[in-house]
């Protein structure tokens, strides 16, 4: 059995409307999302004593969401992660994005999917957001219906993305949720154990852009294949945290994607997907300047993502798997995050 709450969150500035939270709550789990951006606020999942914790970074009031955070919980678009210098071309014609990271677009620009309020609708087990995003909004071509659905089975978060355009144009949702199995607010993730099931990475320039080359992770700091301890893994191959995409198998099957486990509070999360990718991000650009939830800082590397999606800057790799959603056609895809305790 889920139950779901609806519940004011806050009012935006100006008037421009009111914030509605959603409690999704089944015997193992209890999710908190809002109709800004699709946020997810809080999750509380029980460690190995039966005791729940919050697992996910964000803020205890709508203000900590409007103002200048890294996407915490939220739902980004149209096209998630980077596009090289912003631009694309499509039938000839080129497309200027907005650049919101050095030189590059990212995840849907300054005002991308994260920062709007969608309309709900409360399902038996969960909630569905929607939204219809403009023909030319931040710079992208044709009007898309987005349709964005958070379910609940028992240990069990499944997120479900559709979309249907009125012309061609690059489509890439993702959920940008930061993790801690150990409790939001904890210092790090050194002592999560990672593994990513994928044989090949994408490396990237000083811009974090993919260069075009799929590398094997064999004999890298990428061969997640099999667990690693974090804090030793990064130490070990000296690199300062992971943002880069792993190339899953492709098809558009549900399949096993990543695990991570938390051994002191035993909670696993395990990621399946029908995206071709997952962006694994260990939050290095976090710097404690932003006070969280009950006052927490959150400082460099103190929660992870898994970003399952296309891969970045595909719209102008073509030897990517593509992103061109067409007129007739219906973007698909679903994430499921399944917790439970070892």
């Amino acid at each position: 059995m889920v139950s779901v709450t609806r519940a004011v969150f806050g009012d935006l500035p100006l008037g421009a409307g009111t914030v509605e939270k959603f409690q999704l709550q089944s015997d193992q789990l209890r999710v908190d999302i809002i109709s800004w951006g699709c946020t997810i606020t809080a999750l509380e999942v029980k460690d190995r004593q039966g005791r729940a914790s919050d697992v996910v970074l964000g803020f205890d009031e709508l203000e900590g969401y409007l103002q200048k955070q890294p996407y915490f919980g939220a739902v980004v678009g149209r096209v998630a992660n980077r596009i090289a210098k912003g631009t694309f071309t499509l039938d000839g014609k080129e497309y200027k994005l907005a650049i919101n990271n050095g030189p590059n677009s990212l995840h849907g620009g300054v005002k991308g999917f994260d920062k709007v309020l969608w309309t709900p609708r409360v399902l038996s087990n969960g909630v569905e957001f929607s939204r219809v995003s403009p023909d030319g909004e931040e710079g992208y071509p044709g009007e898309l219906k987005v349709w964005v659905t958070y379910t609940l089975d028992g240990g069990e978060l499944v997120v479900n993305y559709r979309a249907q355009a009125s012309q061609t144009t690059p489509v890439n949702l993702t959920n940008h949720s930061y993790f801690n199995l150990a409790g939001q607010g904890s210092p790090n993730i050194y002592d999560h154990e990672v593994t990513i099931e994928a044989d090949a990475f994408l490396p990237v320039d000083e811009v974090l852009i993919p260069t075009g080359e799929i590398a094997s992770v064999q004999g890298t700091a990428f061969d997640l294949r099999k667990p690693v301890e974090l804090g030793k893994h990064l130490q070990e191959f000296h690199v300062n945290g992971f943002d880069h995409n792993f190339c899953l198998k492709g098809s558009k099957e549900k399949r096993f994607c990543a695990q991570v486990h938390h051994a002191g509070s035993g909670r696993v999360l395990e990621v399946y997907t029908t995206q071709p990718g997952v962006q694994f991000y260990t939050g290095n650009f976090l710097d404690g300047t932003l006070k969280g939830k009950s006052g927490a800082g959150y400082p460099k590397h103190s929660g992870f993502c898994l970003e399952t999606q296309s891969w970045p800057d595909a719209v102008n790799q073509p030897h990517f798997p593509p992103v061109l959603l067409k007129p007739g056609e219906e973007y698909d895809h679903t994430t499921w995050f399944k917790f439970s305790v070892a």
